[in-house]
């Protein structure tokens, strides 16, 4: 008798051992998207392509704007977006260890002290008042007083992962915690193109602001002139209040310019966890728009699947939903647990270092699901039919990047051509107010063809400056579409949220 603990205890680690191969449910397969993919893009940018993707990493670099670098850099502190990325990283790592605790017993240690008086005649009194045939006394003396009773000890209960139940749950919770970590970076991407947009939508508006301000001081010098013109009887009371009105009409855009800028410089601010209104000093010289190298790293479309976080967040929810098959699945088949208990017990504490304390307990248990109404096989297509849509999001994700990618290459590449094109008209409208202003100093035309070129020369003026944000803008886009703003190769934070945090990449141009 004395061997058969040790001998169970064997036989148990065997079993599990044994069964330690045996994980139900299918094996993730990442997807096969290549006839999905192409191999080029339909659209290209005729520019100059930077010799590979790297400069996507940090593609603001490129914008030569060291003030834009800085408040890059500053987002990444201060963005509270990211910081709840992070939270949700912490989450999923916890989540995980979670998953991982199940692999070892749960042992609980405990200890009781209870101080009672047995009754006399219930159960324990009557059984002690009736002493056994052929015997003579009887009773009970531990219902005369109250007693002590002292119990401390290990409680043990453990699983034996026979089915792969456990392991399914660490492959997915593994996976989750991969998708948080793409979250995070999706995060991030998005952050650096909406920090680089704000910044310029706020220097378009600067631009033009400072149109329209040149445009009303060459208005007031229109206006003095047709003033004096009429006061020398020139030309008639109609020339002076066309003046008026074309002047007024040019001021009335200042205001709206004037709330678009200060809405940019707001959500700026935002951005990096500051408070609307803090920037406005820093921003308040105008320095013109970023000036961006002319190449773009857009690579081929497969470069998509290895680097949009959005894409490979989908791909690890695929396998993380495909282990819950297999979660599903365990439940199909016994389960085998093993519980136990060791410790001591006695009726004097000081007793309790006593051998004759020691009481202990090994129960093995097994449990197996006959008859459960079809729930089981039910949960098994419920999560099958969940990773049928997983899979269709990721491919939808996919899809979606693809389109994302080929509508920012076209629209970077039309906008430039209208910017110039543009800048051409605004050449040429220039040269015409120039020369009928001196027609109409000279008598050789009327002041209508004068606010004609005035009024044209504005528009023309207001919308190359919306053009070339807008070039600029959809350049961030492009690099946001493509992923840029982390590289595959630098495994840091996944690295990172293993150990328990997630720092941010560095913006870099020191």
């Amino acid at each position: 008798m004395t061997t058969s603990g040790p001998r169970l205890s064997r036989h148990l680690i065997l079993l599990a051992l044994l069964a330690s191969a045996c994980t139900v449910g299918p094996d993730y397969e990442p997807p096969d998207l290549t006839t999905t993919v192409p191999d080029q893009w339909h659209s290209v940018v005729e520019t100059e392509m930077a010799a590979d993707t790297t400069d996507l990493e940090m593609w603001w670099l490129s914008f030569n704007d060291q003030l834009l670098t800085d408040l890059i850099r500053r987002a990444e502190f201060g963005n509270l977006d990211l910081q709840a990325a992070v939270g949700r990283v912490a989450e999923a790592r916890a989540i995980r260890g979670i998953a991982q605790g199940e692999y070892w017993p749960d042992i609980v240690l405990g200890g009781a002290y209870s101080y009672q008086k047995l009754s006399e005649n219930g159960l324990q009194g009557a059984a002690s008042a009736t002493p056994p045939d052929g015997e003579e006394g009887g009773g009970n003396p531990l219902l005369a007083d109250p007693i002590d009773s002292w119990v401390f000890g290990l409680d043990l209960s453990w699983e034996i992962d026979l089915f792969g139940r456990i392991r399914r749950t660490v492959e997915a919770s593994d996976a989750q915690l991969q998708a948080s970590v793409e979250d995070y970076r999706d995060v991030l991407v998005t952050l650096y193109a909406e920090v680089g947009s704000a910044y310029v939508d706020a220097r378009t508006f600067q631009t033009r602001l400072d149109f329209a301000t040149q445009n009303v001081e060459a208005q007031q010098y229109s206006l003095e002139l047709t003033r004096d013109r009429f006061d020398a009887g020139l030309t008639s009371a109609l020339d002076v209040a066309q003046a008026e009105q074309n002047l007024a009409q040019t001021e009335s855009t200042i205001p709206l310019l004037q709330i678009g800028l200060e809405a940019s410089l707001n959500r700026l601010a935002v951005l990096l966890g500051e408070a609307p209104g803090d920037l406005h000093g820093e921003l308040s010289a105008y320095s013109g728009l970023p000036g961006p190298d002319d190449k773009v790293a857009y690579g081929i479309p497969a470069d998509l699947l290895r680097r949009r976080p959005d894409i490979r967040q989908a791909e690890r929810l695929l396998a993380s939903q495909t282990a819950r098959i297999g979660i599903a699945t365990a439940d199909l088949y016994p389960t085998l647990s093993l519980g136990g208990t060791v410790g001591l017990e006695a009726l004097e504490f000081e007793d309790l270092g006593d051998g004759g304390s020691l009481f202990w307990s090994i129960v093995p248990q097994i449990s197996w699901p006959i008859f459960t109404g079809g729930k089981i096989r039910n949960q098994i297509r419920a999560e099958e039919a969940r990773t049928a849509q997983a899979l269709a999001a990721y491919e939808k994700t996919v899809l979606l990047a693809l389109e994302e990618v080929q509508n920012s290459l076209v629209a970077y590449g039309q906008e430039k051509l209208r910017r110039d094109r543009l800048l051409e008209a605004v050449q040429a409208s220039q040269r015409a107010v120039d020369l009928v202003e001196t027609q109409y100093i000279s008598g050789l035309t009327n002041f209508q063809n004068f606010l004609d070129a005035q009024r044209s020369l504005f528009r023309q003026q207001d919308e190359l400056a919306e053009s070339a944000g807008q070039v600029v803008n959809n350049l961030i886009t492009l690099n946001k579409s493509l992923g840029g703003g982390w590289s595959p190769s630098r495994a840091e934070v996944t690295a990172a949220a293993a150990e328990g945090e997630v720092p941010a990449p560095s913006a870099g141009g020191e």
